[in-house]
Parts: C-alpha cells; sequence; structure tokens
C-alpha cells in the first residue's frame, strides 16, 4: 500500500486534530481504520489471523497497531516504531475557579517541562476527556472534547512594571501561569463556572460530569513559511511529528511479509511511569498477548524481541541559529538534513553500534537524507522512549527523528521536507526493507 498524498499535509492534519493525547489517539485509529485495520479491545480474548491488521486503544491516550503477515511463524521477528502522543502545557485542576475582582482565571498545573514564556499572550483554546454518568453501565462513559475556539489568554506584564524584563525574567507557575478566562460583573457566581462551561461544551447537565482530563492548547495554526515554504512553524511538533510517521509507515507496511508494529505511548513528558507509559509492562504484556493469540509461546516472544528492531521516534535538536556554540562541534544537524541518529553514551539514547549500523545500512542503500547527532559533552539532553522500550523488551533500538529549533515552545519549527524523510524511513523498517 502506497503513500496516498503528501506527508507534510498529513501532520499538517495532525498537529489540527492533535490538541490532546485523547485527540491524537483518536486520529490515529480513524487512519488505521480507514486503511482497514480491525479495532481490538484490551481486555478481551483475542482472535487473530494471518495477513490481518490491527489496532488496540489503551485508556485513551496511548495505542499499538500490528500487522501479521501471511507468512508468519513463531518467533518471527518484530520490526517496530513508537513515539508518544503528549506534550508540555497547562493542565486544569479540579474545582478550578479563582476570581481577582471581576476577572474569571482557571487555576492550573504544569505537565511536563515547557517554556513558561512561550505560552503567554496567546490564543489558547481547551482540550481533552469528561466522564459523564451512565445510567446503563457501571462504566462512567467518556467523550472528547475540544472547544475550537479561543478560550482564554496568560497576560504577560508590562515592561513598565517589570523593568528587567528582558535582561531577566522568572515566572512562578502558579501565580504568573494562570489563564484569564473571562471578564464577569460582580454578582456573577464564580462557583462551578467551569464545570457549567463544559456541561454546555456537551450539552449535558453540569451534575452528570464525574471527572476530567483537560488542559489549555496552543490556538496558534501551523504555517509553512520561506520562499519555498521549507519551513513549518507549528504547535506540538514534539512529538506529532513521529506520531504521524509511526502511523503512515505503519499503513505503508500493512501488506508486507514483515511482522510489524507501532506504539504510541502517553506520559513520556513526565517520565513515562504510568500504566499507559513506555515504562511499564504494557509493552510485554501486549506484544506476548499477539504471540500467544497465534499459537506461539512466551519462549517464542523472547526470540521475536531479540531477533527484532525498534525504533524510537523522538524530535532531535538542530544547530541553532543564533546559538550555534551550544550544540557539539563536529557532528551538526540543520533543519532540512533529513532524519537524525541520536547516540549518547549514557544511553539516555538507546542506539547502539549494531542498531546504528542498521540504520544506516538502510539511509545510506535508499539514499534517505540523515546526520548523527550526539550532544556537548558539558550538555547533558534530553531523554525518549527508547532505553525503557530497550529494557522493557530486550529489542535493539534505534532512536531517530527530525530536527528541530524552540522544543517545548508552545511553538515549534523545523524542515517541512524532513517529515517526508522520517516518514520513508519509518516505513522501510516497518516494510522490512
Amino acid at each position: 500500500m502506497s503513500l496516498c498524498y503528501n506527508e507534510t499535509e498529513k501532520l499538517l492534519h495532525c498537529l489540527k486534530k492533535g490538541v490532546s493525547s485523547y485527540h491524537v489517539v483518536a486520529h490515529a485509529a480513524k487512519q488505521l481504520e480507514e486503511a482497514g485495520f480491525t479495532c481490538l479491545k484490551t481486555g478481551e480474548k483475542w482472535e487473530l489471523e494471518t495477513g490481518r491488521n490491527y489496532y488496540t486503544d489503551v485508556y485513551g491516550t496511548t495505542l499499538f497497531a500490528f500487522h501479521i503477515p501471511e507468512n508468519y511463524h513463531a518467533s518471527m521477528p518484530l520490526y517496530a516504531a513508537s513515539a508518544h502522543t503528549d506534550w508540555p502545557g497547562p493542565r486544569i485542576k479540579s474545582n478550578p475557579e479563582l476570581t481577582e475582582g471581576q476577572y474569571q482565571k482557571l487555576n492550573i498545573e504544569i505537565y511536563g517541562g515547557p517554556i513558561f514564556y512561550s505560552w503567554m499572550d496567546r490564543p489558547l483554546s481547551i482540550a481533552g476527556a469528561v466522564c459523564l454518568r451512565e445510567k446503563q453501565s457501571v462504566y462512567p462513559e467518556i467523550r472528547l472534547v475540544d472547544f475550537k475556539r479561543p478560550m482564554a489568554v496568560i497576560p504577560s506584564l508590562a515592561i513598565h512594571y517589570n523593568r528587567e524584563v528582558n535582561s531577566h525574567l522568572e515566572l512562578n507557575p502558579q501565580n504568573d501561569l494562570t489563564p484569564l478566562m473571562d471578564v464577569l460583573p460582580p454578582e456573577w457566581k464564580h462557583d462551578g463556572y467551569f464545570q457549567r462551561l463544559l456541561a454546555e461544551e456537551l450539552g449535558v447537565e453540569p451534575k452528570d460530569i464525574l471527572s476530567w482530563s483537560m488542559g489549555f492548547y496552543n490556538m496558534d495554526e501551523p504555517v509553512l513559511y520561506g520562499e519555498h515554504t521549507e519551513l513549518l512553524s507549528a504547535p506540538r511538533l514534539d512529538n506529532l511529528t513521529s506520531v504521524q510517521g509511526c502511523v503512515s509507515g505503519m499503513i505503508e507496511a500493512s501488506d508486507s511479509d514483515v511482522f510489524s508494529a507501532i506504539m504510541l505511548f502517553d506520559n513520556e513528558e513526565i517520565g513515562s511511569s504510568t500504566k499507559q507509559g513506555a515504562d511499564s509492562v504494557l509493552t510485554a504484556h501486549l506484544l506476548e498477548k499477539v504471540i500467544e493469540s497465534l499459537g506461539g509461546t512466551h519462549a517464542d516472544y523472547v526470540d521475536s524481541m531479540m531477533s527484532g528492531i525498534m525504533l524510537s521516534c523522538d524530535v532531535s535538536h538542530a544547530i541553532h541559529p543564533n546559538r550555534p556554540a551550544i550544540n557539539d562541534p563536529t557532528n551538526k544537524n540543520y533543519l532540512g538534513d533529513g532524519i537524525a541518529l541520536k547516540m549518547n553514551c549514557r544511553q539516555s539514547y538507546a542506539t547502539d553500534i549494531q542498531a546504528i549500523a542498521f540504520a544506516e545500512d538502510i539511509c545510506q542503500r535508499k539514499k534517505i537524507p540523515h546526520k548523527r547527532f550526539h550532544n556537548r559533552a558539558d550538555i547533558k539532553g534530553g531523554s525518549t522512549l527508547g532505553c525503557l522500550l530497550s529494557a522493557q523488551t530486550c529489542m535493539r533500538t534505534v532512536d531517530i527523528g527530525v530536527s528541530i529549533l524552540s522544543m517545548h515552545s508552545a511553538r515549534e519549527l523545523m524542515a517541512s521536507r524532513d517529515q517526508e524523510v522520517l516518514c520513508s524511513f519509518i516505513a522501510a523498517v516497518l516494510k522490512g526493507e
């Protein structure tokens, strides 16, 4: 099955739809269903068939999808790719109403490690999931919500009241990052403001809302710019570039003769140690369930993992045009250089010499633009899902991703053509090329 249209266009669509981890998974599932993948329930027995494609949604924010080839046999090597569905930003607390005179604000907490000032003075909307009282079931109904319109702003302090703002800016998340929702008359009843707002958006009674997981997102539209539209500026490039790359690659590989899978995890930005995160037994449980459903044993599962390969897909750091010295002096990755093969001897990136050789061979044979990435020796840098998944499955793992600027900002920057390169590489791996 070949790619049906420009991968940059797919990414733009994903960026607009993926306004919470719930919405990212829903958009990925929709693409997979349209490509003929069958949905499985995690708490039910699986009766799988060769030559078929499947996916399963885990708690609404994590997704696994896999292809079982016609020629499948026990202990067949698994070719897999992973990414994360979350990003840093403000999340709404319980009982969030805060007032300052006639100002209606919402109390928030910070998820992950965002660049605080980048969230200020931008149009913010609200998205996430809500649990509703369900009269016919023991389990509450979960509904996704996206307000799809500007709902709040975090106003910055005027320079006249902070003369040091351009030389020293220190923001307290509790005091300085509280979003302003409205200006209300003095007689207005502020209690229950947000629950009433949610109920109105859903068309339900406030009393039927039992709980929510809601956050603010930057409403700025993705923009292609430059003389030849070579640059893409958008919110949530970290890590929806990789999510869309995995989904596109999985669909591309869905008629191959290779046993392949993608894994899209929540909670990477807060360490992954959750039931739906990469640092859990989830991966091992689900992959072993697939193999046992096909008649394999635990030993077959072990053989399949240890003879396979995993891609850990997450964005990398490009050379900064105004601060080039912050990057490694001999391994230079610019926007537009294709994919970064990420390496670190402390294993914050999981790549080892055999895994990097595997990736290099594919790139050289298929003429896929790429560079190796290292941090400076005096800068620790970030980490990815790679070492966690590699430890859980004992799979050889390659950390890769597109290079971006302004990582963890409310708006990030990449070269648009790098998305095509990323998708080509992921598809090549999942097809065993």
